[in-house]
């Protein structure tokens, strides 16, 4: 287990260090970060000011040095827009999308998983069909129509629960239903293919000959080998979730991080768009990471892989 351990910690490390080089390069692909600060009235000696005084005029590894380090450390500069260090800024619209994401994450595989391991022990029954048109459904519609038709029936119409911020927990019910809607489809397919295949096996026969219970055999015996593959996809799927928010929080006027790297966009605040791709790319490589050592730790013969 530690060398495959060994293994992917350093696999996961190189990949963190290339993102950190792509984040970088976002401040100069819009050409010159000095002339961009400075505007379209700086004059040529502002531009040589900003040039020294952010350390642009150093040679590029050397600023990519200095901002890596001070990026890990906490310090990713100064937002341009609100003349405030940029991480503080994020703490606190990071802390809203990650209780959005993992409640929605949560919901999608309470939901998801046991959807897909009742559908797949009658394939093409009443139950099995109803799974896969709720599937298909869930990937047709869109999340930003389906958010706005629940705020209309549910905030509107008959008041149920706020339709925007987060000043509540309730304000909270209808982002998240709409965010884990969009990752039930290709969590409870993939539960429904995977058991499918693991229940035709050898030994689940033996199972069921030797007299265990049909609960047993499927949380015990199969359940264990179909999920190897939905644990890489739970990774994937939460990831894409926290990164993939802006549009919930956009719909219920959310204050997260998602919304606030599109606003960040619109004002190109670098920095803070820098330090967001940087923090979720780091959250994304953590969580498949976690995946392959949790896939790993249930099937021995990957460790070797």
């Amino acid at each position: 287990m530690l060398p495959f351990l060994a293994r992917r910690l350093i696999v996961a490390a190189l990949v963190a260090l290339a993102v950190s080089a792509v984040a970088f390069g976002l401040m100069f692909v819009s050409g010159d970060p000095a002339v961009v600060l400075a505007g379209q009235a700086g004059r040529a000696q502002d531009v040589e000011l900003i040039r020294h005084a952010y350390g642009l005029d150093r040679p590029i590894p050397l600023q990519f040095l200095s901002w890596i380090g001070n990026a890990f450390a906490g310090n990713f500069g100064t937002s341009l827009y609100f003349n405030l260090p940029v991480a503080p800024i994020i703490t606190e619209r990071l802390s809203v999308t990650l209780v959005l994401g993992s409640a929605a994450f949560l919901l999608a595989l309470v939901v998801a998983v046991p959807l897909g391991i009742l559908a797949s022990l009658k394939p093409g029954g009443t139950l099995d069909r109803i799974a896969l048109m709720l599937a298909v459904l869930g990937q047709a519609i869109p999340s930003f129509w389906l958010g706005l038709i629940l705020i209309v029936v549910f905030g509107v119409w008959y008041g149920l629960v706020p339709i925007s911020g987060t000043e509540s927990w309730q304000g909270y019910i209808l982002p998240v239903v709409v965010l884990s809607y969009y990752a039930m489809p290709a969590l409870m397919r993939l539960t429904r293919a995977g058991m499918i295949d693991v229940l035709t096996a050898d030994y689940i026969r033996t199972a069921r000959a030797k007299g265990a219970s049909q609960p047993r055999v499927l949380l015990v015996h199969a359940l264990r080998n179909a999920v190897l593959p939905l644990v890489s996809l739970a990774a994937v799927q939460f990831g894409l979730m926290l990164s993939g928010s802006i549009v919930i929080e956009s719909v219920f006027a959310i204050n997260g991080l998602g919304r606030l790297a599109w606003e960040s966009l619109l004002r190109s605040d670098l920095p803070v768009v820098q330090a967001i791709i940087l923090i979720l790319s780091l959250i994304y490589v953590t969580l498949t990471t976690v995946a392959d050592l949790i896939n790993a730790w249930l099937d021995p013969r990957l460790r070797s892989a």
